[in-house]
């Protein structure tokens, strides 16, 4: 029987071309007005000085050679921040010294997707064209996808750990507030759902989510049940879509609180009004519930947001008909300690993490990224191969040419 299955050569022509199509849209979805760069960039102010010096150099030199250029990282993980580098380099390429910029089609670029995942020392990008119209190039490129690609990644492996269960991206109060957004797009990248601010979200239409901090808590002297009817008061009369979920940690007394919410909630709204509580206890704290119980859980600790919490939480709830109040944790949570409450069942509705998926963390220790650096080699030169040893060309066919247009 003849097989209708198409050959190897095919099929990778297919996803090939399938890859192409996906850069374009990617690529109409993200031009480079969206990402706002600063106009110094093409004077070289963000770079590191030495390239400029070399295009300098050369200049004196009467040399301008076509070159290759090849970006790689020496880590396993998520690529983002390539579509923002391809904008880098199409809008941002030197003066010729002739009066006019190099155009950007004196440029050509081959690149993986955002998203992609990637292998230790796989070429994520080549770059060919004339050395001077991009050498100041190198230290912007490398820095976005650098930084993107370690939220990306990060926040995958959190995915991962949490097992189909939604993650809150939290990172905005932790880093300046000039990359929330680019940290927000990465974070997207990487699989996250949702991002705690508008600012985030910018770049693929999401807005921040989230209900109430610790300050709504105190504005109301701290009585939660009142910060609570409040804020759903509020909700739906001026953001009926938003979920209430409320902040049930303040007075380190999870389990009353909850329940004097939960209570307080149904009484004034109806029952399925409150969506869910969130817990952010201190891991300096054990919380009052458990106080005592020390002696019932040998070995383990019960400060913090610990599952023998959470579990009692689930348990009160039920008990009193509130088994559709789902429990959202947040406060140092990691990929580890999330494989660690998957793996024990813990009654978990939704997961917040934030400061870990930047760089703040332990490294493998915490099952996170601390840096994800990448390299740029200049690695052919007037179509000769030419660079440092051990650093040549590594051609990859999942490379996308892009086509300016």
């Amino acid at each position: 029987m003849t097989s209708t299955l198409p050959s190897t050569g095919a099929t990778h022509a297919g996803a090939a071309a399938d890859r192409a199509v996906a850069l374009r849209a990617a690529l109409a979805r993200f031009p480079a007005s969206l990402f706002q760069f600063d106009p110094r960039i093409r004077e070289g102010w963000l770079s590191d000085r030495y390239f400029l010096r070399t295009a300098a150099t050369l200049a004196l030199a009467g040399r301008d050679p076509h070159v290759i250029l090849q970006l790689f990282a020496k880590h396993r993980g998520v690529v983002a921040g390539l579509y923002e580098g391809v904008r880098l380099l199409e809008t941002q390429l030197a003066d010729a010294g002739d009066g006019g910029l190099y155009p950007h089609e004196a440029v050509a670029v081959e690149t993986l997707l955002d998203g992609d995942a990637i292998e230790p020392w796989e070429t994520v990008m080549l770059v060919r064209g004339p050395y001077r119209a991009f050498a100041h190039l190198e230290t912007p490129l490398l820095g976005v996808i650098a930084r993107r690609t370690l939220v990306a990644s990060n926040v995958r492996r959190v995915i991962d750990a949490a097992a189909g269960k939604p993650v809150i991206f939290m990172g905005a109060r932790h880093d300046d507030w000039r990359v929330q957004t680019p940290d927000g797009y990465a974070a997207m990248v990487g699989g996250a759902g949702s991002v705690s601010s508008d600012a985030g979200g910018a770049w693929w239409g999401a807005r921040g989510v989230g209900t109430m901090p610790h300050a709504m808590i105190a504005a109301f002297d701290g009585d939660v049940v009142a910060a609570t009817l409040a804020f759903t008061r509020y909700v739906r009369e001026r953001e009926p879509d938003v979920q209430v979920v409320s902040l049930v940690d303040y007075h380190n007394d999870v389990v009353a609180d909850s329940l004097a919410v939960a209570r307080a909630v149904r009484r004034e709204f109806g029952a399925g009004v409150l969506s869910g509580v969130r817990v952010d206890t201190s891991e300096r704290l054990v919380d009052r519930s458990l106080a005592g119980a020390e002696e019932r859980y040998p070995g383990e600790t019960l400060r913090g947001v610990a599952p023998q919490l959470v579990r009692l939480l689930r348990a009160a709830l039920d008990a009193e008909g509130f088994g559709d109040v789902g429990i959202v944790v947040s406060g140092g949570f990691t990929p580890r300690r999330i494989q660690r409450f998957e793996r024990d069942q813990v009654p978990v509705m939704a997961y917040g993490v934030g400061s870990s998926l930047l760089g703040h963390n332990n490294g493998e220790a915490d099952g996170l990224l601390a840096n994800f650096d990448f390299t740029a080699d200049v690695v052919e030169v007037e179509g000769r191969p030419e660079s440092k040893v051990g650093r040549g060309l590594r051609p990859n066919d999942r490379l996308v040419r892009v086509e300016w247009g």
